[in-house]
């Protein structure tokens, strides 16, 4: 298994900047999880920056310790987890870009292992599903948003951050009876910008319900929507910009910190497949880098749920006398 350095052996501000000091291993040898950057942002139609969220996330998530004490996990007893290093998508060129994302991923998925992207901004989410969906078919997605994207196009293109799910579903890559949003907020374009949830069955977890109902309730009301294989995207700016300011295109009235942790912990045992945190842009964070200590505490939440998956597959596996090694 690999390990994280251990804080008694080598200082947390020593050694080149990886996800929670992982090791580097672009090669994936028996790999469980695979931590991989996607310093992107040529989708972005506001304030741009967060090609330098993975570098920056890894830089800040070096203080998180390695047990989860709320859920009883320690992931790495469990997953043998990597960082797999950035994807080198152009920086110009969003189909160019695309077609480097959706290789990476694939590649990742070919060596057996779960990806966890770091962002990079939201439209990166949509070479990825590409990717999954080849391997899974049509997933079952969870987006922890402040915005919908599902409008199909922007200045006449088709791809940039606020559409990847419209064309995730025309394209069936996602589920849309078993897609559902959590944290939606904020001005729309019109009344009529959620008529596609409408014509093709997409719940929505509105801002408002998720206060007025609670932790508990909206867990609830994700898990009944979120069945088989499932992909996680989770989008800072669902963050009220209080807690995560260091984001693109913020809106005000959205999630705490608090209430971003206790939600992912509600999917422990879901089935997913792959997941990504997405939207930091570092040069927009306020004091002491909150929004990327944020994110990395968000990615270890993450790697926490996987972890409570796997085991929960091992001991269906024991139960009917399965053998419960992972094949390598």
């Amino acid at each position: 298994m690999s390990k994280p350095l251990s804080s008694f052996e080598s200082p947390r501000f020593a050694q080149p900047a990886t996800f929670m000091r992982l090791p580097h291993q672009p090669d994936l040898a028996g790999a469980d999880v695979a931590i991989v950057g996607v310093p992107f942002d040529g989708g972005t139609s506001y304030r741009t920056g967060s090609r330098m969220g993975p570098r920056e996330i890894r830089q800040q998530s070096s203080l998180i310790r390695t047990y989860n004490h709320a859920l009883r996990i320690a992931p790495f007893d469990r997953l043998n987890a990597v960082d797999a290093g950035d994807i080198d998508a152009p920086p110009v060129g969003i189909e160019k870009a695309y077609a480097a994302i959706e290789a990476g991923i694939a590649r990742i998925l070919d060596r057996g292992a779960i990806p966890l992207a770091v962002g990079g901004d939201h439209s990166i989410s949509l070479p990825i599903l590409r990717a999954v969906a080849k391997q899974h078919g049509p997933v079952s997605l969870v987006q922890f948003d402040s915005h919908i994207d599902t409008w199909p196009e922007y200045f006449g293109g088709r791809h940039y951050h606020g559409s990847p799910f419209y064309w995730a579903v025309e394209e069936r890559l996602v589920d849309p009876r078993r897609f559902v949003q959590v944290g939606i907020r904020g001005s729309m374009y019109g009344a009529d910008d959620f008529a596609f949830h409408e014509r093709h069955g997409i719940t929505v977890v509105g801002i408002d319900r998720v206060k007025d109902e609670g932790i508990a309730r909206t867990v609830e009301a994700i898990r009944a929507v979120a069945t088989g294989p499932t992909y996680v995207s989770f989008d800072i700016d669902a963050i009220d910009p209080a807690f995560a300011p260091g984001t693109g295109t913020p809106e005000v009235g959205g999630l705490t910190s608090y209430e971003a942790q206790h939600l992912l912990r509600g999917l422990a045992g879901l089935p997913i497949i792959g997941a990504d945190v997405v939207e930091v842009s570092p040069q927009l964070d306020g004091p002491g880098q909150i929004t990327a200590i944020l994110a990395a505490n968000l990615l270890f939440e993450l790697l926490c749920v996987i972890a409570a998956g796997k085991m929960n597959t091992e001991g269906t596996r024991k139960e009917h006398g399965m053998n419960t090694e992972t094949p390598r």
